[in-house]
């Protein structure tokens, strides 16, 4: 009895955990690219009596077709659907805006998460089932304020950023965010005043932070210019031969961690040919020839933590791989184009590779250079999870030597050079006021805090 009685108090200790404020300041959190969260203040909302009125007649018109909605956009944090679309994007662009376009959706939705939390709690209105028991709640009930629509933020950025990059996608974009705004009021979590307050608030910081960041890609063309010798890659058509001369966010410039030169290749070139594929090697190097590496992971390991929960942990997350991302892109790309390193099929022409070679200097590997960004700051953010993604980190430099078109040393100074952005990142990180990683250690957590 006494062991029921004692389970029983800790389930409700549970449940009164999850009904309390989510991350009330939040909005005092260091921003990437704004000054404050508080300088975006909105004015405060009108009295929402008669907003009370569309909300319930929108849950009487609910239909098949709307529930289905509300489902769909219930399911994760705010940015995740969003950030589920650019990875389909900005991984197969060449136009080296990919990675810039990745992280101003992150950093952005993150800014203006900022934002939105700082004006939540700044008026705390109520959302639309608290303030009238006939408005029926669909899914989870948010524990924060209803003004402005967290969703609806996110959508205002989304619209923006692939309208900007992608104006093929922009009209499709533009549907998914009135059905995402329209979703929050037929599922009794907003009024129709919280989105269209939170998407102009969205729109506005993406459209800010894109004029900021308008000069970080380099337009300098490429002058056709490389070193001479016998391990110089040789392609016709270098890709991203400029992207050294980008703009960084974290890192002071892209030289920063830049790596001393290659080696000669000549005992690598060796173990590679003596190198003899297994199912298990060939499965890995098409694996993560194919899979962005280790998003899934983080995705899972996030709605382990009930991130959805908690729209502005979710929304720091996001940010801090994207900005790292770009950053690792940059100065991954850097350094190869300051060696020009062989790759094998070039330096034995003899040699053939499992994997097609990309067309860009082999030294140092870009797969592994994210690989070394999932190995530090995804361990940073779920440190209990750290064995999981540093054996996703080597998986996936790995990968580059099985599929036989990186030598082992491109890999390695790969990762090296992923780890020290991620390390800088993290940096940046401890100062940011949101009271470091989640979850800490092996502790329980509960809507992405920990229970002590």
């Amino acid at each position: 009895m006494k062991k029921t009685v004692l389970s029983l108090v800790a389930v409700l200790g549970i449940a009164t955990h999850l009904q309390a404020q989510v991350e009330p300041t939040a909005g005092q959190w260091k921003t990437w690219f704004i000054p404050s969260g508080k300088a975006y203040r909105l004015p405060p909302p009108a009295a929402p009596k008669a907003e009370l009125a569309q909300v319930l007649d929108r849950q009487r018109e609910l239909d098949a077709v709307g529930r289905e909605q509300i489902r769909y956009w219930n399911a994760g944090s705010p940015g995740y659907h969003w950030n589920d679309l650019m990875a389909h994007v900005w991984t197969s662009d060449i136009s080296s805006d990919g990675a810039l376009a990745n992280m101003l959706l992150n950093v952005a939705l993150y800014d203006a998460t900022v934002a939105a939390w700082d004006t939540k709690y700044a008026y705390n209105r109520p959302r639309p089932f608290a303030a009238d028991s006939r408005v029926h709640v669909y899914g989870s009930k948010p524990e924060s304020p209803s003004y402005p629509c967290e969703h609806s933020v996110a959508a205002g950025v989304a619209t923006t950023i692939f309208a900007r990059f992608y104006p093929t996608l922009a009209d499709s974009v533009r549907r998914m965010a009135e059905r995402a705004m329209a979703s929050r009021i037929a599922a009794g979590v907003a009024y129709p005043s919280d989105t269209r307050a939170g998407f102009e608030l969205g729109k506005r910081i993406a459209e800010l932070e894109i004029e900021q960041t308008s000069g970080y890609i380099s337009r300098t063309p490429w002058d056709g210019k490389r070193p001479e010798g016998p391990a110089i890659w040789r392609g016709d058509k270098p890709l991203f031969p400029t992207a050294g001369l980008n703009k960084t966010v974290v890192l002071t410039h892209a030289s920063q961690f830049r790596p001393g030169p290659p080696p000669d290749f000549a005992q690598e070139m060796a173990e590679l040919k003596a190198f003899r594929q297994t199912f298990r090697s060939r499965a890995n190097a098409f694996h993560y020839a194919s899979q962005p590496i280790g998003d899934d992971m983080l995705t899972k390991k996030m709605f382990e933590n009930n991130l959805q929960l908690n729209p502005p942990r979710a929304a720091r997350i996001y940010a801090a791989v994207a900005a790292a991302y770009y950053d690792a892109f940059i100065a991954c790309f850097d350094a190869k184009y300051a060696y020009w390193g062989i790759r094998p099929n070039q330096y034995d022409t003899t040699y053939q590779p499992l994997l097609p070679t990309p067309p860009s200097p082999g030294y140092p590997s870009g797969h592994a250079a994210m690989s070394g960004v999932v190995g530090e700051l995804f361990s940073y953010f779920f440190p209990a999870d750290r064995a999981i993604f540093q054996k996703i980190a080597r998986d996936g430099a790995e990968s580059r030597f099985q599929g036989g078109i990186h030598f082992r040393t491109d890999n390695e100074v790969g990762l090296d050079l992923g780890r020290k952005v991620a390390n800088a990142v993290i940096q940046r990180l401890a100062s940011d006021g949101a009271d470091g990683p989640l979850p800490l250690g092996d502790r329980k957590q509960v809507a992405g805090k920990p229970v002590r």
